[in-house]
This record gives C-alpha cells, sequence and structure tokens, in this order.
C-alpha cells in the first residue's frame, strides 16, 4: 500500500528557511506525480508544488514561485520541498501527495486530482 511520509516542519523565524521531505513507499504504479499541499483551518487545501516522475516539468503556485523549490530523488523515493524567504502567510500544515501519471507535460494541481496522501508536517512561520 502507498504510504507517504513528511518530515522536516517546524517553528522558523520570518525570512527563513526550511526543507520538507517525504518518504514514498509503495508506488507500484507508473510514473507518479508528487506535490506538496498546504491548509490552515477554515480554508481549502490548496497546491505549493508538483513535479513530474522525471523532475522535468514542474507546477509552482504564485505565492511559492521564487521562493520553494520541489524536487525528488527516485532512487530514494524521496520529494522534497525546499523553502526559502518564509513568510508568516505560509504557516500552514504541508502535505506531500502522490497520484499516477498524467499525460506528457502534464503536472495537476488540484488536491482533488491526487490520490495519496501523507499525514502532514506543521510548518509556523513567525514574526
Amino acid at each position: 500500500q502507498v504510504q507517504l511520509v513528511e518530515s522536516g516542519g517546524g517553528l522558523v523565524q520570518a525570512g527563513g528557511s526550511l526543507r520538507l521531505s517525504c518518504a514514498a513507499s509503495g508506488l507500484t504504479f507508473s510514473g507518479p506525480i508528487m506535490g506538496w499541499f498546504r491548509q490552515t483551518p477554515g480554508k481549502e487545501r490548496a497546491v505549493v508544488a508538483a513535479i513530474s516522475w522525471s523532475g522535468g516539468t514542474t507546477y509552482y503556485a504564485d505565492s511559492a514561485k521564487g521562493r520553494f523549490s520541489i524536487s525528488r530523488d527516485n532512487a530514494k523515493n524521496m520529494v522534497y520541498l525546499q523553502m526559502n524567504s518564509l513568510k508568516p502567510e505560509d504557516t500552514a500544515v504541508y502535505y506531500c501527495a502522490a497520484r499516477p501519471y498524467a499525460g506528457i507535460g502534464r503536472v495537476p494541481s488540484e488536491p482533488s486530482q491526487y490520490g495519496y496522501w501523507g499525514q502532514g508536517t506543521q510548518v509556523t512561520v513567525s514574526s
């Protein structure tokens, strides 16, 4: 069965950096696309970034562009989210998600398009 385990969250001051990691196992379907999403109380879960199997195609939410970087190491079954220049509004629970291959150059960005989720890791950015 698919298992996604996030780590690396914590408390950081505004302007600081964090690197989230997602350890994936049981991804037996072809070309899994991986994504990072976040959610705050009272708001819907929203995409932060997503990456294709090869790493050649990525998607970033506008809020993440220029500050966050998604990467993956398929040999280690790991996905990472490097977050720099963090802001208080980045405070959220961050989730790792996976889904099968979606087609050439396609990296879905809607939570409903992902079928496998981790438990989440809390990121808190203090001002």
